[in-house]
């Protein structure tokens, strides 16, 4: 039982971290400041991670296989309510692990491994959006040439991995508080799913049109400022 107590507080500590790190920002959480949280010794701290950036590159790496382990899972995905499904569990991964996107630039400047290993998170998720891209081409369920699917792989990835920020922008006190999880997760969902309505094929839209869309998904006082709008 001794052996375990170790992996124990090192996941406590790593959970700690993601929660004040989400909460608050990464570069606004001390190593302290989780110790603290914790109640333990900032020495018990440092056994386990001598650094904040151990702490950081082990979430990332966290996030990394996380996100292999939903990719995996693409292909199943072999029509367009399993890409569907595909948006909401990869938006969900990113809430998850949101300080990730929102210190973004902070985090960049801090760590080539945190550079190198984004560039991979990011090359990786375009690459299996693009192959799920092809499949639902070549099933007949979306039209749509080699080049055009490269193009909205990334276009989806973008999204994806900024759709957070434009929420936080809009409102930085509130927006990724968890309580607006559903509803930041939907949109950023909706906007995703619709960049691929102009190549669904008409034997499709039927189906299509059953699934959410930015507009259904806005809360209502988003809605009344958007019917305020000039067309």
């Amino acid at each position: 039982m001794a052996k375990k107590a170790p992996r124990r507080t090192a996941q406590r500590i790593l959970e700690c971290t993601l929660d004040l790190f989400n909460r608050f920002g990464e570069p606004n959480v001390s190593t302290t400041r989780i110790a603290a949280e914790l109640g333990i010794s900032p020495g018990n701290l440092y056994y386990h991670y001598p650094a904040k950036d151990a702490l950081i590159n082990r979430l990332q790496q966290d996030c990394e296989a996380e996100l292999q382990q939903a990719l995996a899972r693409a292909d199943a995905a072999g029509d367009l309510d399993g890409a569907a499904e595909l948006v909401r569990t990869l938006m969900g991964l990113v809430w998850r692990y949101r300080f990730l996107y929102r210190d973004l630039n902070d985090l960049l400047s801090k760590s080539r491994d945190f550079e190198t290993r984004l560039q991979t998170m990011l090359r990786t998720q375009e690459a299996a959006l693009r192959v799920l891209l092809r499949r639902l081409a070549a099933s007949g369920q979306l039209t749509l040439d080699e080049e055009e699917a490269g193009m909205l792989a990334r276009n989806m990835v973008v999204l994806l991995s900024f759709w957070l920020n434009y929420e936080y922008a809009g409102d930085p006190r509130e927006a990724l508080e968890p309580v607006h999880a559903p509803l930041a997760l939907a949109r950023g969902t909706a906007h995703i799913l619709q960049l691929l309505a102009p190549h669904v094929r008409p034997a499709q839209r039927e189906n299509w049109q059953a699934l959410p869309t930015p507009g259904a998904t806005r809360p209502p006082e988003r809605q009344a400022e958007g019917a305020a709008l000039p067309h």
